[in-house]
């Protein structure tokens, strides 16, 4: 399978269901009063945690996802049925941003876990809820609103229970592969994990998740290279074992070189717990450097192990440590007010009191834009095929002065106006 760690996907909600135009009509009941029911509710888009899924591969060519939208309401008080929701699903560990602005809006941790990620429209109010004592026919219904819409960011952060570290064919997947069921492709140039691999390491009654990660260069931290992509999913596992080639010419100065980028990172990757393993013991002369990494680690207070990964040396030791300090270390979690948070986003609400002025814009072309947050959802609900929009359409228009700051704006009869999606002629004080 491969492996995709990051997507931008688009989804939109269903919209709401119109309210009906309807009136009572029954034998002997010749003038019934207003009997439309409501549209339903749209369909909301929710991003949903599984387990047994490692990759954001899926949304590598489906990238848009639209929810249900509602039924219509009908007479004799009928509501419209709901839209369908549609439910994505993604790994544990799935980071959510918003693609505009690059806010988090979730961190998906557990399975199970959700995030409404688009609500559905409100449905539109059917004509019976218009009746008063005034108006006791109302001939108008309201048409339901369009469901949120957004593009998202999605990135990846592997839960695994310990992290293979180390620089380019220091051996993370040989090693891997000697301690667990995983058989990562393995070559001998540098560069050679591109994605994270990864294997479980059965001990006892214990599972272990074990993710061996891309290759780090020096000046990961600020981007450079595979460094960010490594440096993402290290942060969620227990513990970390440094893996250091001791073939090179300086074992010691490359172990610092790895520690300075977890600390220059951040994220407590510094300080957590870890084992120091000298890799490739099996090739000659490497005695003397798995001596100077020894005592550099234990002069940091580190555990060090010395194997080879290729003959097998050591692996059985290296597997109860890793299991011991595993059953030591709890999980990595999120603060409790962070996972309360990230259960359930608000709706997005409308922030324009509908006391204030309208704002009027001169386009281009010469029209006029009409922007005003509550305004324009309230004219895009007229459903103008009814026989009495025009009237709510005037009395809306009269609530906020809009024909006067449109008057002010320099708009002259004729001018064409836009309201949304709304497109009408400037005719001012022609509608009463």
């Amino acid at each position: 399978m491969k492996f995709v760690d990051t997507a931008e996907i688009y989804v939109k909600a269903g919209r709401g269901g119109n309210g009906a135009l309807s009136f009572r009509r029954e034998k002997f009941v010749p003038k019934g009063g207003p009997d439309g029911g409501d549209g339903g509710k749209g369909g909301d888009v929710i991003l949903e945690a599984v387990g047994g899924i490692v990759t954001l591969a899926d949304f590598e060519y489906d990238r848009r996802f639209q929810a249900g939208h509602a039924g219509h309401g009908e007479g004799a008080h009928r509501t419209g049925s709901n839209g369908e929701d549609l439910k994505i699903f993604v790994p544990c560990g799935t980071l959510i941003r918003d693609a505009d602005d690059d806010s988090v809006l979730a961190d998906l941790v557990v399975p199970g876990q959700k995030f409404i990620a688009a609500h559905g429209g409100k449905g539109g109010r059917g004509n019976s809820h218009f009746a008063s004592s005034s108006r006791r026919a109302p001939k108008f219904a309201e048409k339901g609103d369009a469901g949120e819409e957004r593009r998202l960011n999605l990135e990846l952060k592997l839960i695994a229970d310990v992290g293979l570290a180390g620089f380019p064919n220091a051996g993370k997947s040989s090693i891997l592969s000697a301690i667990s069921g995983a058989k990562p492709k393995i070559a001998g140039y540098p560069f050679t994990t591109l994605s994270p691999n990864l294997g479980v390491l059965a001990v006892d009654d214990a599972q272990v998740v074990i993710a061996d990660l891309p290759g780090l260069i020096e000046g990961a931290h600020d981007g450079k290279g595979l460094g960010l992509q490594f440096l993402k999913h290290a942060e969620r596992t227990r513990i970390l074992l440094h893996v250091i080639d001791l073939s090179n010419d300086n074992p010691v100065e490359t172990f610092h070189a790895l520690i300075n980028e977890f600390k220059e990172y951040g994220a407590d990757l510094a300080s957590r717990p870890c084992i120091v393993i000298g890799n490739k013991i099996d090739v000659e002369g490497t005695e003397h450097n798995s001596e100077l990494l020894r005592q550099e680690a234990e002069n940091q207070s580190l555990r060090y192990m010395q194997v080879s990964a290729l003959t097998g040396e050591n692996i059985p030791e290296l597997i109860k440590a890793v299991a011991n300090l595993v059953r030591e270390t709890p999980a990595v979690k999120l603060e409790e007010e962070d996972v309360n948070m990230i259960q359930e986003l608000p709706r997005k609400q409308n922030r324009k009191s509908s006391r204030e002025p309208v704002k009027i814009i001169r386009q281009s072309d010469g029209s006029f834009r009409v922007e005003h947050e509550n305004f324009e959802r309230s004219v895009s609900r007229i459903n103008f095929e009814h026989e009495d929009a025009l009237q709510k359409f005037s009395r809306l228009l009269k609530a906020l002065s809009v024909e006067e700051a449109l008057e002010a704006a320099g708009a002259r009869e004729g001018d064409k106006v836009y309201i949304g999606d709304v497109e009408f002629d400037f005719e001012p004080e022609t509608v009463t």
